[in-house]
């Protein structure tokens, strides 16, 4: 089974960001899934693509969740995926 992947879209000195990281690390002590961060700052076409939205968080792929990144929302979109597999 290919384990979950969580992204962080993410940019240097930005507190939302920093909020969404520690969220998401903190479901990680009752979740199973690997956290990749990237920074939209490394390439021009994803800065053009999230400038604006950041933090962004996709799971596997999919685009959940954005700007405020709620812990409860991405809880409950691990459990839909635990279920799916």
């Amino acid at each position: 089974m290919t384990p979950t992947t969580i992204t962080l879209y993410t940019r240097n000195h930005c507190p939302l960001c920093d909020k969404a990281k520690a969220s998401l690390l903190e479901l990680k002590e009752n979740w199973e899934f690997i956290l990749e961060e990237i920074d939209i700052e490394t390439n021009d076409d994803l800065t053009e693509r999230y400038g604006l939205m950041i933090p962004v968080v996709h799971i596997d792929g999919e685009e959940v969740g954005f700007g405020f990144v709620d812990q409860f929302d991405i809880s409950n979109r691990l459990q839909e995926k635990k279920l799916i597999k």
